[in-house]
């Protein structure tokens, strides 16, 4: 039922679902921003027509997406990419990376805005940073398993 695939195509499905996400948020508008927890300044800027949101949330979706083929590549459902191993090492470490220091920054006391407002909403740190969990343990178990096929540039 499960092959060694599988771990790398579940990230590569998580991901895409991710950046359609993004994508629907910036459709929705601002009550989307304020639903999926992006605070109430991102939802205020796009209550007033500024691009700030809309450009934040596209790279996160351009990102997400890329992230989606990469994993793809690496299970072999789609041709290969370059850096495939470096990419998929990288996304599995920024995933995990974000993950630990997300929990860690909403405890930290600095008076930077930003981390104010992330230290604000306790909830969309916390599952920001479960979801990047759950995302680089799929892309870590994935790539551990694809190793070798992905290193004799034969992806099985």
């Amino acid at each position: 039922m499960f092959s060694h695939k599988t771990p790398l195509v579940i990230a590569g499905i998580f991901c895409a679902i991710g950046a359609l996400l993004h994508l629907a948020t910036i459709i929705g508008g601002p009550d989307f921003y304020r639903f999926m927890g992006a605070g109430e300044g991102m939802a205020q800027m796009a209550e007033d027509g500024l691009a700030y949101p809309t450009i934040v949330t596209s790279i996160i979706a351009l990102i997400l997406f890329t992230w989606s083929a990469y994993a793809f590549s690496g299970a072999g459902v789609i041709k290969r990419l370059p850096l495939l191993k470096t990419g998929l090492v990288l996304i599995s470490s920024f995933l995990m990376i974000r993950a630990i220091f997300g929990i860690i920054l909403m405890f930290i006391n600095i008076e930077h805005i930003y981390l104010n407002e992330l230290q604000a909403r306790p909830t969309f740190m916390i599952t920001t940073s479960l979801i990047c969990l759950i995302f680089s343990l799929f892309f870590i178990t994935g790539t551990y398993k694809q190793w070798l096929s992905i290193s004799e540039n034969k992806i099985r």
